[in-house]
């Protein structure tokens, strides 16, 4: 990398403008001018007015890899980073093209990026590494169904009695567990691509969402949530970003309910909490000494819409 300027490419990061604010703080801090670069499908988005857009292919599109080497090296960027789903396996079949002297792509393995993009997969390596999940007897109601490949609460369907149960089309599309009462955490983690320690686990309870997103949220110190993610982060190949979704029951029992290999929705609540993940990264990127990141429990996050305005 020539002078003091880091590029970093969001991959569908169209509505992260603080986590783009994140990163521009953090490399000020450490002497870089970062220029945040984001690849969509439409041009006309929040991210636009932090950084550049480009336009790109589908997900789906089989010249995506090729579009997005070449958007790499006509841009000069230094960081990669993935924000939904799909875009993870896209970053990590990237990985394994480009040498790490070309792009530093924090993202995990493809075949973990897989397992961990479908639900029955995940489910599956869960049972094999004595992690607990929801029982998966479907004689036992209330039931929940969650789409393999869903993301954001989308298509989540609970079923109360075998009616249900039989009415539901495409069951081979879910993973139907039984439906456990009790409290819902996100673990935002950031493990560290360069040594493979934990750097970040901040378990944090969503109080209030919107389209499968936290829109409130308040960090939650609880030594038990903390070494049941650190358990199941060590056994996965899995680095850089990532959020760790558990169950407690009221009997306070853990259970697995998915992890997805990349920056959380509400990760800034972390963040801002003291586990700079943004920083860390940054750090790794420029082979700077890294340490475990301090937070605050009881620490809230609220959001507020924000409008943008241009002229077309």
């Amino acid at each position: 990398m020539n002078g003091k300027k880091i590029n970093i490419l969001f991959l569908g990061g169209a509505k992260r403008v603080s986590i783009a604010e994140r990163f521009i703080e953090a490399g000020k801090t450490l002497g870089f001018e970062v220029s945040i670069f984001s690849y969509e499908l439409n041009e006309d988005c929040p991210i636009a007015f932090v950084g550049t857009v480009i336009k790109g292919c589908k997900w789906s599109d089989k010249s995506i890899l090729d579009d997005l080497k070449r958007v790499i090296k006509e841009y000069k960027i230094h960081i990669l980073l993935p924000f939904v789903d799909p875009a993870t396996i896209i970053a990590a079949n990237l990985k394994n093209i480009l040498q790490e002297e070309d792009v530093f792509i924090p993202v995990s393995d493809i075949d973990s990026c897989v397992i961990f993009f479908n639900k029955k997969l995940s489910n599956e390596w869960c049972i094999k590494n004595d992690i607990k999940v929801p029982d998966t007897n479907l004689s036992i109601y209330p039931l929940i169904a969650k789409p393999l490949e869903g993301s954001a609460s989308k298509g989540i369907v609970v079923l109360n009695n075998e009616s249900e149960l039989l009415n539901l089309l495409n069951r081979e599309k879910y993973l139907i567990q039984k439906f456990i009462k009790g409290n819902e955490y996100t673990i935002d983690i950031y493990r560290s691509p360069k040594t493979g320690k934990i750097l970040s686990i901040v378990p944090r309870q969503r109080l209030e969402t919107q389209g499968g997103e936290s829109i409130k949220s308040i960090t939650i110190k609880n030594e038990n949530i903390e070494a049941f993610a650190k358990e199941v982060i060590l056994k996965t190949n899995l680095i850089g970003p990532i959020t760790l979704q558990i169950l407690e029951n009221e009997e306070k029992e853990l259970f697995f309910m998915e992890i997805n290999p990349r920056f959380g929705g509400g990760v800034l609540n972390s963040i801002m909490a003291g586990a700079d993940s943004t920083m860390c990264l940054l750090k790794d990127f420029l082979g700077l000494p890294n340490s475990y990141q301090e937070w605050k429990g009881n620490f809230m996050m609220i959001r507020a819409f924000k409008e943008y305005y241009k002229t077309i």
